[in-house]
């Protein structure tokens, strides 16, 4: 009763006359309400969150701009003092009913490199490869957008992952779109003209990420000595992608050893992480734990023992190497967290986005979107991953020269310590 009155009377203090900023105190009001009945922790990291919400709320109600507005948000969700909470523009969450149709692909994929857009990996049988898009150039303009605004209009205070996510979304938003039709864009300095082309596979959405089709690939490499390796890559934690999944560990059943790409995995379906993870172990074993406020729910890795026609098989017992990068997030982090803490996989890359915990953007009064965790995470040795990421065992950065170089530098690292386990 005391904070309602507390609450009722700060807002008559705040002013008879309304706030500057249309919305402001509804918005202020929200994020604080939204976090309040969701966070994971009751008691708030030991923080009264009543106090602050009394202490913040008068300086909304001042604010005389979206960007004060945010600010005081932002000052609110760091007295918490984590990294997976951020308010982020109007801008910055674009979707499909600003941006239209986004059923066609460019064919490519981009990364945040600092505060540059560069190009990844191509599509070799796309339209963007016939016109020479290729890996290691940057994209400095999209349409009628240089890649420096979008920039400039990243939180500045934003995580270095979250930023790079965040330039990356606004890209692909920009980047993708009826499919069919044609982007322009400028790639190291030269202008290319793009079609888009519809991707074969079911169309997965996934929070406030663009839609992407679910895609899993298998190739047979060898590594450095002539040994026999499997390479999977699938870029959504979906239900559909276990069979194939499955089917992919089973051609590899004799391989030298196993390497699961999930580099730009933005994660998905946490649950499926027991099955997949299942194909790697004889014997269950407990990968980590989440806590929401009142649930806990431990992730074990269950042995796959049969082929889905009944067939017996054992679970593969090679080396097995994973691929991360900062754009893998959400359930692929608990994964290469999981596999690495109870030593079953080691991790070649770069650091994870830290954003492992279960979250969710949830749309403001005003139209920004709040960041917000719901759940914790921690591996079975006890390692949190909200805000820190999975740190590779092997880091390995990838750059402008090796890209055009036609080389992938953290693929090459996995093959070599196959070769040498």
């Amino acid at each position: 009763m005391k904070t309602a009155i507390a609450a009722l009377l700060l807002a008559v203090s705040a002013g008879a006359q309304a706030p500057s900023v249309p919305l402001a105190l509804q918005t202020f009001d929200a994020a604080w309400s939204i976090i309040d009945t969701t966070y994971y922790d009751p008691a708030f990291r030991g923080v009264d969150w009543n106090a602050v919400r009394d202490e913040l709320r008068p300086q909304a109600a001042r604010a005389a701009s979206g960007d004060q507005l945010r600010e005081v948000i932002r000052r609110m969700i760091a007295r918490l003092g984590e990294s997976h909470f951020a308010v982020l523009p109007q801008f910055a969450e674009t979707s499909e009913q600003q941006f239209g149709d986004l059923s066609g692909s460019p064919g490519f994929d981009v990364r945040a490199s600092g505060d540059a857009l560069l190009v990844t990996r191509v599509d070799p049988k796309s339209p963007a490869h016939q016109s020479g898009v290729r890996a290691g150039q940057l994209v400095t303009r999209i349409g009628a957008t240089d890649v420096s605004t979008l920039v400039a209009a990243l939180p500045a205070d934003a995580p270095p992952q979250l930023r790079g996510w965040e330039l990356w979304r606004a890209a692909s938003l920009r980047l993708r779109g009826p499919a069919g039709s044609r982007v322009t864009a400028i790639f190291d300095g030269a202008p290319r003209v793009i079609a888009r082309v519809e991707e074969p596979g079911q169309t997965v959405l996934l929070g406030n990420l663009p839609p992407m089709r679910l895609d899993v690939e298998a190739s047979a490499v060898e590594t450095p000595s002539g040994a026999a390796a499997g390479v999977i890559r699938f870029n959504v934690w979906m239900a559909g992608a276990d069979a194939p999944v499955a089917d992919a560990v089973h051609r590899f059943r004799s391989a030298r050893g196993i390497v699961l790409d999930l580099r730009g995995n933005p994660g998905g379906l946490a649950g499926m992480l027991q099955g997949i993870s299942g194909h790697f172990f004889g014997e269950r074993v407990a990968l980590g734990t989440m806590k929401t406020r009142e649930t806990s729910l431990t992730f074990f890795a269950n042995p796959r023992l049969s082929r889905p026609d009944g067939t017996r098989v054992a679970p593969y017992g090679g080396p097995v190497a994973i691929l991360v990068d900062g754009l893998t997030g959400s359930a692929s982090e608990c994964f290469a967290g999981g596999m690495q803490a109870v030593g079953r996989a080691r991790v070649f890359g770069e650091t994870t986005m830290g954003q492992a915990l279960p979250a969710s953007f949830t749309r403001l009064p005003n139209g920004d979107m709040l960041l917000h965790a719901i759940a914790d995470f921690v591996t079975a040795d006890g390692t949190r991953l909200e805000g820190r990421g999975v740190i590779p065992d092997e880091p390995v950065r990838v750059d402008v020269r090796t890209l055009a170089g036609g080389r992938d530098p953290v693929l090459e690292a996995a093959l070599a310590w196959i070769d040498g386990v």
